[in-house]
């Protein structure tokens, strides 16, 4: 959850890298709210015509632009322009690789300058 409220607060950068982690829990997150507010909306109409979801296609329109973003992010981690989300099977192998170790030309590592606070769950038992 982490993950996706990163790339909300996000919303319009399309400077920098993603990691390959934060982009497909967005993913995630984003395919369960679609899912339920479809059948929230399905139940709630007592129809099962499938016309479409009011609900998840106001959701869909905003989350857009932050899921443009992400993707574009994404490809930059893996040092390619974010150009290549309009092309169908080379933005899903891109997006499935792992970024560049170390530094590229869209910015710094972001393995390398996520720094994770909290304490490891051993730790907490013992306390």
């Amino acid at each position: 959850m982490r993950q996706y409220l990163e790339c909300l607060k996000k919303y319009a950068t399309f400077s920098g890298r993603s990691q390959r982690k934060e982009y497909w829990m967005f993913v995630l997150v984003n395919t369960i709210v679609i899912v339920a507010l479809t059948i929230i909306e399905t139940v709630a109409r007592g129809d099962a015509a499938g016309d479409g979801s009011v609900l998840a296609g106001l959701y869909n329109l905003a989350v857009f632009l932050p899921t443009l973003a992400a993707g574009v992010r994404r490809m930059h981690d893996t040092d390619h322009r974010g150009w290549w989300l309009l092309v169908p099977l080379v933005n899903l192998v891109l997006a499935c690789r792992d970024g560049g170790q170390g530094d590229n030309r869209f910015g710094p590592d972001p393995k390398a300058t996520s720094v994770n606070t909290e304490p490891p769950s051993w730790a907490a038992a013992r306390a």
